[in-house]
């Protein structure tokens, strides 16, 4: 199993948090002891139905995922965090910031959350917390997310958050045997009101 390395964050816009906190939640870099919240999160057919990966089928599948993330961390690109709910100390979901553009102070933002969960605020909560950080401790200028358009609940949880539709990649993705296109948004940081 591989360990998490800390990234050396010199000269990037990425500083390591201890932990992101917010009224309910704990944001907090991934460890590997998180894999059997995350199978529960993952392993679920109607969670994952359109994200651009493979449901769970297996911890293992959790393991090979915590492997690239481990490596991603070394690229000092990306960062993975759990979201944890403080009341029952569970990992419920995660989030991360990725394909960190360093020029140009910008990164994609990405998230998922159980299914228990849903419909009760806490991956806008989690989020907000999130694009706080990175553009108040990061000095990140852009941030992007890219969802399917036939995941509502995430094409207006995004646009709850401030984010900005800007157009409509068709056939961005090839995934589990289909095509599907991509909403493309995108939040400035003057734009955010924490």
């Amino acid at each position: 199993m591989a360990i998490l390395v800390e990234p050396v964050f010199n000269d990037m816009p990425f500083s390591l948090p201890a932990h992101i906190e917010t009224s309910r939640l704990i944001i907090r870099l991934v460890e590997e002891n998180d894999i059997p919240n995350l199978f529960d999160v993952n392993g679920d057919d109607e969670v994952t139905l359109y994200l651009p990966y493979e449901t769970w089928q297996t911890i293992e599948d959790g393991n090979n995922w915590y492997e690239r993330m481990c490596s991603l961390h070394a690229t000092n690109t990306v960062l993975q965090f759990v979201i944890v709910e403080k009341e029952s100390d569970r990992v419920i979901g995660s989030c991360l910031l990725f394909r960190l553009e360093e020029a140009s102070a910008r990164a994609e933002i990405g998230y998922v959350m159980g299914r228990a969960y849903w419909k009760k605020g806490f991956t806008f909560e989690a989020l907000s917390g999130l694009v706080k950080y990175a553009f108040e401790d990061c000095s990140l200028r852009r941030l992007e997310a890219e969802i399917d358009p036939r995941n509502v609940a995430s094409n207006k949880l995004i646009s709850k958050l401030g984010f900005v539709h800007e157009g409509l990649l068709r056939q961005r993705w090839f995934a589990k045997e289909e095509t599907s296109d991509s909403n493309i948004y995108g939040l400035l940081s003057e734009e955010f009101s924490s």
